[in-house]
């Protein structure tokens, strides 16, 4: 009986020294990085796609336009 106590808390303590300290400490510095937000290249990267976004929708509008002038039935076609 004593032996297989043995063999089950040598691996848990094991863990507790070596595997917990190292996987708590990841987990909150990860937590704390990603509370900190956007850093400004990533907000610069961001807001670039997002008017390069908006410069496509406006030009996806455009073609639509002209198609429905030019081809009204083109939606209908698949």
């Amino acid at each position: 009986m004593e032996d297989v106590i043995g063999i089950i808390i040598a691996p848990i303590i094991i863990f507790m020294i070596f595997v917990a300290p190292i996987w708590l400490i990841m987990h909150y510095r990860s937590k704390k990085q990603m509370s900190q937000g956007l850093t400004e290249d990533e907000y610069g990267t961001l807001q670039e796609l997002a008017d390069r976004a908006e410069k496509m929708a406006e030009r996806i509008h455009t073609l639509e336009s002209i198609l429905d002038a030019e081809a009204p039935e083109w939606r209908n076609k698949v």
